[in-house]
């Protein structure tokens, strides 16, 4: 596989924090799916897959959820589609919990002995090397870092083929996991609120140009 690295870069130079979108212009059906694509195909401790990815195209529920997401008063209205992403819930995660079971023999398609063999790995994993069984927080942490990684994806293959996006954290927790429970008929038993995304394209340039610490800042060798 050949692949530009220049052309990769450049996408991490193009994309930004978009903060308001040509609400004139759609992302057409063909480059959403590959951007949903590369969620689905995101690497998850595990292998587990703790998400779900709701598109959320209908503009009355974005109406809906805009009393409860401050940072994306400008974003919902006018992006191509929007993404939330759900977490789901400590409970489920833990190496003896059905979903987790079900799915090593079901999706992963391990054999019985191997099946057993990972379950005591991830029980060691989660009991004494995370100590993630201590607490639900702890759990639900551990759960929502892997959601990151599909958004990282997902925003640099978006930038890739020239789409904006917006990670948008700025949101009431509580209030907006009720309303998708009320409009939505979201299980919170089930699921929590990890973030929005927002895709489509940018109205106008950045306000400001890109920054990050030089490489020497945050890169330290040990040869």
């Amino acid at each position: 596989m050949s692949i530009d690295k220049q052309a990769i870069i450049d996408a991490f130079r193009f994309r930004h924090a978009c903060k308001e979108f040509d609400a004139t212009r759609s992302v057409s059906d063909d480059d959403f799916e590959f951007i949903l694509e590369t969620a689905r195909l995101s690497p998850s401790s595990f292998g587990l897959e703790p998400w779900k990815f709701l598109v959320v195209q209908n503009r009355a529920l974005r109406e809906k959820m805009l009393p409860h997401v401050w940072g994306g008063q400008k974003q919902l209205p006018t992006a191509s589609h929007l993404i939330v992403t759900l977490i789901r819930k400590a409970v489920f995660m833990r190496y003896d919990s059905e979903y987790v079971q079900d799915f090593m023999r079901t999706v992963q398609k391990f054999p019985e002995d191997a099946a057993l063999a990972r379950s005591a790995i991830l029980q060691k994993f989660q009991r004494h090397d995370f100590a993630l069984l201590d607490s639900e927080r702890a759990m639900t942490d551990w759960s929502g870092k892997q959601t990151y990684i599909a958004l990282g994806n997902m925003m640099t293959a978006a930038a890739m083929i020239g789409i904006d996006s917006c990670p948008i954290e700025g949101f009431e927790q509580a209030a907006l996991e009720q309303m998708l429970a009320d409009e939505m008929a979201i299980d919170l038993n089930a699921w929590g609120l990890a973030y929005l995304v927002a895709f489509g394209y940018r109205k106008g340039e950045p306000a400001r140009p890109k920054t990050r610490q030089q490489r020497d800042a945050v890169v330290q060798w040990f040869r």
